[in-house]
């Protein structure tokens, strides 16, 4: 029944709009790639800009405009915070911190860009992913492993928040 909703988001996704302030799915997307070369791990996560701007008021600061003209450092400064929070992974069963690297707006979705630098040798890695469970129920973020030959999309629910790829 997972793979059947995985589907559906992947399916739907392009199709959301953000003309309008509620709409009917609630999903963000977290793509993890490995750079073996750079050792590090590459990882970008899509967050609708409306619902991202609606959290980061509604935590931080009630003026916050997610567009290229506000006031970047701030806002990254938020996002990194929240994102920080939010988003945990594990390598090897010993957790990891990212770098925030940046982000962009294409369209209604914010592209976030995360780096974990000095990773070699992955045995498993985990990922814990909670982007908007905090103010959306209906929220479901898919998680998107590129690593090792291997190829997974994980959909993640307030109540399933987790997922693991072993390579053993």
């Amino acid at each position: 029944m997972k793979s059947f909703y995985l589907i559906l988001a992947l399916v739907l996704l392009p199709f959301f709009n953000s003309s309008s302030e509620k709409h009917e799915y609630y999903v963000s997307v977290t793509e993890i790639n490995y750079a073996k070369e750079q050792q590090s791990l590459q990882i970008i996560s899509q967050i609708f800009i409306n619902d991202f701007e609606k959290l980061l008021r509604k935590r931080y600061n009630e003026d916050v405009t997610l567009d290229p003209d506000s006031d970047s450092k701030t806002i990254d400064k938020y996002m990194q915070r929240y994102i920080e929070d939010k988003l945990k992974i594990k390598v090897n069963g010993k957790a990891v911190n990212f770098n925030f690297i940046g982000k962009e707006y294409k369209e209604d979705i914010a592209y976030c860009y995360l780096e974990i630098e000095n990773i070699s040798g992955i045995k498993s890695i985990e990922v814990t992913n909670t982007i908007l469970f905090d103010i959306f129920s209906e929220q479901q973020n898919i998680v998107r492993l590129k690593l090792l030959d291997k190829n997974r999309s994980f959909l993640l629910l307030p109540d399933d928040d987790k997922c693991m790829l072993n390579f053993n």
